[in-house]
């Protein structure tokens, strides 16, 4: 049986209906969980690529701190978090979506994400020791994460990288409170949908991609539903949008629905990664989901010990080539 595709819902509500006068106090935001919690890695994922402008790290001096941008419902938000212990985050929230992602934080955070059943792989035993606080984020905001999902598919990061962040600067808004310079928060859903033909082309932005981002903010109301649904059903609606596949809707729930267990097939060197990691040889996709198997539900968190561990990087074997991404969508 086929599935229908999703109805498209009229495009007001999906973003800030009306401009909100900016709060000039910060919000206090705080989270004291009961495990340890690191913050740099649990967000690592967050940002898409170094010069992501909703994303950015000040290592020291009076800004220091994570600091990230994002669009609610209630309207745009800046959020600067810092580590005040092994289990301890604080920081702040400027703009008129502040509440709204005080009120997401533990989410954001990954204190939903339960580790408790997982037993990792006897080659990344000691990885999993070393790195306690490492989390599984949720951010609940679906298109945040799809739009440069889509933008990733078939081209190489660093192409991807610098049409997320063209687009932010033509058409994102600045970031409300004191926030590091270039920050930006990502446009809303009409934006989205009515960025013209010559712009995605200036962003280096083929037709298809372009298509496809401009689908999924059609109908971003339903999208955003996916983040209260199970995964199963959450990825099976985002693959009704034409151009949204298995990666794409992977990489969602990375980042936008705290999946533990998604696992990005069709990356062009995870499968290599994960097969040189847990067996010392290269493997190919299918390869790689039959050695993730049995650690489902906590296959992404295998993914994810091998990134901050380093084991996944196989030696080179003859000269070096220019990059080819060939990830699918």
């Amino acid at each position: 049986m086929t599935a229908s595709p999703l109805p498209a819902p009229a495009l007001a509500g999906t973003g800030p209906a009306d401009p909100v006068d900016t709060p000039t106090a910060p919000l206090p935001l705080v989270l004291r969980s009961e495990r340890p919690l690191d913050l740099r890695s649990t967000l690592a994922k967050l940002a898409r690529g170094p010069y992501d402008p909703t994303f950015r790290v000040v290592p020291s001096g009076p800004q220091a701190g994570t600091w990230r941008t994002s669009l609610f419902p209630t309207g745009p938000v800046t959020y600067r978090l810092v580590q005040a212990g092994v289990r301890d985050v604080v920081g702040q929230a400027w703009g008129p979506g502040a509440g709204e992602l005080a009120a997401s934080l533990p989410a954001l955070l990954g204190e939903p994400d339960d580790a408790a059943s997982f037993a990792p792989p006897a080659r990344l035993a000691d990885a999993h020791r070393r790195h306690p606080g490492l989390r599984v984020p949720r951010t609940g905001r679906v298109l945040e994460a799809l739009v440069p999902a889509v933008l990733e598919q078939k081209v190489q990061t660093v192409t991807a990288h610098h049409a997320w962040r063209w687009l932010l600067a033509r058409y994102g808004t600045p970031a409300p409170g004191p926030a590091p310079d270039g920050m930006r928060v990502v446009p809303d859903a009409r934006t989205w949908a009515t960025i013209p033909t010559w712009d995605w082309h200036r962003a280096g932005v083929d037709p298809r991609r372009a298509r496809t981002v401009v689908e999924c903010a059609r109908v971003a109301r339903r999208l955003e539903e996916c983040a209260a649904m199970d995964p199963t059903a959450a990825q099976a609606r985002l693959q009704l949008v034409p151009g949204v596949g298995v990666w794409t809707v992977a990489e969602v729930g990375q980042r936008a629905l705290g999946d533990a267990d998604a696992v990005s097939v069709g990356d062009f060197h995870l499968a290599k990664a994960v097969g040189w990691a847990l067996t010392g040889e290269r493997t190919d996709d299918a390869g790689m989901l039959r050695l993730l198997a049995p650690y489902a539900p906590h296959r992404y968190r295998v993914v994810r010990l091998l990134e901050v561990s380093g084991l996944g990087h196989a030696p080179r074997r003859g000269p070096r080539l220019s990059i080819q991404d060939h990830r699918g969508n």
